[in-house]
């Protein structure tokens, strides 16, 4: 096939790009590298830099089978202060991808969708059946995507799947997160064993939970990759699936800083702060769905995440 992947220079999406190309396919990245990186694109695919409206112009010159949709802003605290600038680029230019793909007649769409589309959920596991109630602009922007996407594939046939993600960490083949504001308890945990922040901030240690902290669920980047793989040929014509990907278990705050302590042999500096508004208990998915129709199991652990992550992280200190 060949494989368009919109975002292909950013930390997912230069993983899913590697995957897919190891796949046997022919892979474009198209990438504004307005977060991505150059150097994260995989040798042995094209490059374009350009936004997602520059889509329509690589249809134009025909043959593509499929479009890995990964390109969208993505930080939640930025959402809620920027909102236009997230229906701007995740709705307006989704909007704009679906219309350039039905007029050049590209049949496949896998779609990076997000677990904030479920908001708080008062129950877990979460499958793709529980109401979808985001609590910020990100999750928003995102579940009106995954329902424009619904509208096309009964209008025009064409054939999609809605990856929700959880927690993704790790990195794979080289490639791993690069954040310019990072926000993700692991990098941040092997930021502070490294001395690159004073110290990690436990958001209160008094939750209804084994160890007093909250609970998520955290999925490997390599194994998400491989889903997207997966996902090009999963859906009918006609068909929106949505599937959740996680690890099916959830791991405390606690947990990851025994883990990174484990991996590197050092001290999380860390200090208990207070709770954060609006943070849920619990966050774990159900991955059924994605087993049945995808036949797609995560293969790789806590460790595997935090020793993958360590290693690249240190791999950049010394480039």
């Amino acid at each position: 096939m060949r494989v368009l992947v919109l975002g292909g220079a950013g930390y997912i999406g230069s993983v899913v790009a590697r995957f897919v190309l190891e796949a046997g396919h022919r892979v474009t990245v198209l990438d504004d590298l307005s977060t991505g990186h150059r150097d994260a694109v995989p040798d042995g695919v094209d490059f374009v830099q350009g936004d997602i409206s520059s889509a329509g112009d690589l249809f134009a010159d025909g043959g593509y089978d499929a479009v890995i949709h990964l390109a969208a802003k993505s930080l939640v605290g930025e959402s809620v202060v920027n909102p236009s600038l997230y229906w701007h680029t995740n709705v307006e230019g989704s909007r704009a991808l679906l219309d350039a793909m039905t007029a050049h007649g590209v049949p496949r769409l896998v779609f990076s969708s997000t677990a904030a589309t479920y908001g708080e959920p008062d129950e877990v596991p979460i499958t793709e059946d529980f109401p979808t109630k985001p609590t910020n602009t990100y999750g928003a922007t995102k579940l009106a995507v995954d329902m424009m996407i619904t509208g096309e594939c009964i209008a025009t046939d064409l054939a999609a799947v809605s990856l929700r993600y959880f927690n993704v960490a790790g990195a794979s083949h080289g490639a791993g997160e690069r954040h310019g504001t990072e926000t993700h308890l692991i990098p941040i945990a092997l930021e502070a064993v490294l001395g690159k922040r004073d110290k990690l901030t436990v958001y209160g240690d008094d939750w209804p939970t084994p160890d007093g902290t909250p609970l998520r669920d955290y999925v490997h980047v390599a194994d998400l990759a491989r889903a997207h793989v997966l996902a090009l040929t999963a859906a009918d014509p006609g068909e929106h699936l949505i599937c959740n990907l996680g690890n099916g278990n959830g791991f405390s705050v606690r947990d990851v800083i025994t883990t990174v302590e484990k991996v590197t042999g050092m001290e999380v500096p860390h200090a208990v702060g207070p709770r954060r508004a609006g943070d849920p208990t619990r966050l774990v998915a159900s991955a059924a769905r994605a087993k049945e129709r995808l036949g797609w199991e995560p293969e790789l652990d806590l460790e595997a995440m935090v020793s993958d992550a360590w290693a690249f992280l240190q791999s950049r200190q010394q480039a």
